[in-house]
């Protein structure tokens, strides 16, 4: 049986000093439209695979400080079996402008946010 926190895609975390000048570089190299936003006191850009983000240091520092983001298809039970696998929540499943997501750090150390619906 499949693992309900199977993973369906991974989204690379990159932080830049100015967003207008990255977005292009990373739509020719994807081939993908950003599609642009705002959380937690920073700009993004979502394009392809990389999550693009640029804002004062101390917000900056924030999003830097995870990994990557893992997209899975089922949030709350990902997030509960990532627990039981000894992850710990450092923020709980809660609404952003894309859907939901919760930060966990694993029980080897990489912190993780998770997206879903």
């Amino acid at each position: 049986m499949m693992s309900v926190m199977a993973i369906e895609s991974v989204v690379v975390r990159q932080r830049v000093e100015n967003l207008d000048a990255a977005v292009p570089f990373y739509e020719k190299l994807t081939g993908s439209t950003a599609s642009r936003f705002a959380f937690a006191g920073v700009t993004l850009a979502s394009v392809g695979p990389f999550l693009l983000f640029s804002g004062p240091d101390e917000a900056a520092q924030r999003v830097a400080g995870v990994a990557a983001t893992l997209a899975v298809a089922d949030l709350d039970a990902a997030v509960k079996e990532a627990v039981a696998a000894g992850a710990e929540v450092m923020a709980a499943t809660s609404p952003t402008p894309n859907g939901h997501r919760a930060v966990l750090r694993h029980p080897y150390g990489g912190v993780f946010e998770y997206v879903g619906p």
